[in-house]
């Protein structure tokens, strides 16, 4: 592609001998050894003259491409850049990366600063999405868009399922699918269309599909071939079929679709899917959708969303009792206050927000279309509390500056130039708390909270536009907390000493490098062609999760929505299934008023299945099998550009 026909046009480089200086640093990665295996499972990739990116790369293609963003936007827009004073702010960031004290997200670590991004845009450097179902085909056009482009998207169940009808199945139109994303998408918006707006009826032709193994150019990965999307085919015309003979009603109908196409993109190697089914309190179809004794066929599907009541009256916080129940029975669903979300910013802190839907981990607010891209701090890399602050500054700079760049989506851009939704994010709160105390934790945030928000504002007057609607978040993290060694989002660690498994394909680069240095490691028992190998971590001093009450983790919840986060605070509340079961009625009546969102689950026990991704062990154990623990090296690692499947659970997104 000509560089004239590119969305980022000019392009910033950090000096090259700051980058040689930055090579010769050595990581310090989380978890030991698990930390650095996980950023090389999944962000390092293969670099323009074929070698392998090491830590140090990564830093400098992200902030190379964070710098070029901005600096293409100011060139357009002729607004004054200086390559002097920008060489010397960008050294200053690409440190605090280097030594993680801030991150982007896994989307950003993974794909800043590729050609890819410089060619088509923002979407991919989004971690959430949302759309409204309304208009069902257009609706699940840009939900596989987006999931095909690594966002996570929500979704209600507002189709109204009218003017519906049977096609003529019997006189079909032939119709050659393009091996693309832009393909893929289309044949399913063309497929719902045929039930919905009269089309025609498609015969597929999935011929030109690439087979599966062959690399993605570009966007990274190798392809599944058209399996995928045949059956995905199938699934959505059954779904259909099943609403006009009045089997199905329209909740279920859209829940299907929608769950059957992030089950497809996770099929089809892209690098995880994401989403969160929005419904109401008084929508029985929609509180069963996880009742697998009652749909038994919904459990090829089902897991592939969190599904979320929205309180949108103070009539629907009645309704607590019979949420208290569901959640007892099987964990779901969550709540989303949207009386919260549209009246205030931080809790007692007035400012509209035109969102009604949510993120697949439900921490930021969306209206239909919209987009929002995150960046992490990490207190526990801040030594000094200035350096906090610091940290801060640079997580607001780069999410305002992808705010900056426009995707290949009019309907979105046109809500994101409005409204530069962007969440600055703090991993380790737990840590945070049990190291701080909470006055103190609290006194950080509220001016943390300041800094974002002038910082916000300062960028967005020098960039000429509007400064951010909301700015602020905690997100459950994932992988990117993983990589520093901190307990995720406002999270408590599950334990404090634990194996940590790691799955793998046993074609992938990395499986060879790990059996190599000796990393314990079997066959996965439930998929085929897989590893696991085992890290054993050391959580620190935070309490384990066990030892905080759920009433505590409600109270930090109340905390972090009324003192930082002027989005929402993802949250999973555990609770004792013996002591606090019972209880959750009255903790739902007294802090959903006040929060935003929230979801809870049991805590399980240790050992519930074979091979968890955690699992608890004792001091005695983690010693020992530290000290038997190899040594890693990386240098010939190579071939690998990241890319492993993946998806949000409760309180992990790895996005």
């Amino acid at each position: 592609m000509k560089q004239s026909q590119q969305v980022v046009k000019e392009r910033f480089n950090l000096k090259e001998a700051f980058c040689n200086e930055i090579r010769a640093k050595k990581a310090t990665f989380g978890f030991g050894g698990f930390g650095e295996a996980t950023y090389y499972r999944t962000y390092s990739r293969i670099k323009p003259d074929g070698t392998q990116e090491h830590w140090a790369d990564t830093v400098i293609r992200v902030v190379n491409g964070v710098l070029s963003v901005r600096k293409s936007h100011y060139v357009l827009n002729r607004l004054a850049w200086d390559d002097t004073t920008w060489q010397l702010y960008a050294k200053k960031i690409a440190i605090a990366m280097f030594e993680m004290k801030w991150l982007p997200p896994g989307r950003g670590l993974w794909v800043m600063g590729t050609e890819y991004v410089y060619e088509r845009g923002g979407a991919a450097l989004n971690n959430c999405g949302a759309v409204d179902t309304i208009d069902l085909a257009l609706a699940a056009d840009w939900t596989m868009d987006m999931l095909m482009s690594g966002v996570g998207v929500g979704f209600n169940t507002a189709w109204k399922g009218e003017n519906v009808s049977m096609p003529d199945k019997a006189r079909p139109v032939p119709y050659v699918i393009p091996d693309s994303r832009e393909g893929w998408v289309a044949s399913v918006r063309l497929l719902i269309e045929s039930y919905t707006k009269g089309g025609a009826w498609f015969s597929f032709d999935y011929d030109e599909i690439r087979p599966e193994g062959s690399p993605i150019h570009g966007f990274g990965g190798t392809a599944s071939g058209p399996a995928p999307l045949i059956e995905l085919h199938e699934r959505i015309e059954s779904y259909l079929d099943d609403y006009c003979e009045g089997i199905n009603d329209q909740t279920r109908c859209v829940a299907d679709i929608m769950n059957a196409i992030g089950a497809c993109v996770v099929a089809g190697n892209v690098r995880r899917s994401a989403e969160i089914s929005l419904g109401s309190v008084d929508d029985e179809t929609f509180l069963e959708l996880k009742d697998y004794t009652k749909n038994p066929e919904r459990s090829q599907i089902g897991w592939m969303s969190n599904n979320t009541v929205v309180l949108e009256k103070t009539e629907d916080f009645e309704k607590l009792p019979m949420i208290a129940k569901h959640i007892r029975d099987n964990g779901e669903p969550g709540i989303m206050n949207l009386i919260n979300v549209q009246k205030y910013a931080r809790y007692g802190e007035e400012s509209e927000d035109q969102a009604w839907l949510a993120n697949p981990c439900s921490e930021i607010p969306l209206e239909s279309f919209e987009l929002c891209n995150l960046a992490e701090v990490f207190s526990e890399r801040c030594l000094k509390e200035e350096e906090f602050y610091e940290a801060l500054g640079y997580a607001t700079f780069y999410a305002s500056t992808v705010a900056l760049l426009p995707t290949h989506r009019p309907e979105t851009n046109s809500i994101v130039v409005r409204n530069r939704r962007i969440g600055v994010s703090l991993s380790g709160v737990a840590d945070m708390l049990d190291a701080l105390g909470a006055t103190e934790l609290t006194r950080r945030l509220r001016k943390g909270y300041k800094l974002v928000r002038d910082a916000n504002r300062d960028l967005a007057a020098e960039a000429g536009v509007p400064p951010s609607v909301r700015v602020t978040t905690v997100k459950p993290s994932g992988t990117i907390s993983q990589l520093v060694g901190v307990s995720s989002g406002m999270h408590f660690p599950t334990f404090k000493y634990a194996i940590r498994r790691m799955r793998v394909g046993n074609s992938s680069r990395i499986c060879d490098v790990l059996k190599t240095a000796g990393v314990p490691h079997e066959d996965d028992s439930y998929s085929a062609n897989t590893t696991v190998f085992e890290f054993p971590i050391d959580q620190g001093k935070t309490r384990k999760a066990t030892e905080v009450s759920a009433w505590e983790q409600f109270s930090l919840l109340a905390m972090l929505q009324r003192e930082w986060s002027d989005n929402m605070v993802s949250c999973t509340i555990y609770f004792d299934p013996k002591s606090e079961a019972m209880q959750i009625e009255h903790m739902l009546a007294l802090f959903a008023p006040i929060i935003k969102s929230v979801s809870m689950l049991p805590h399980t026990d240790v050992g519930a299945y074979v091979q968890m991704p955690y699992e608890g062990i004792t001091k005695e154990q983690y010693e020992q099998r530290l000290r038997e623990m190899p040594a890693i090296d990386w240098s010939a690692f190579g071939g690998s550009d990241g890319i492993e499947s993946r998806f949000c659970t409760n309180d992990s997104c790895e996005v």
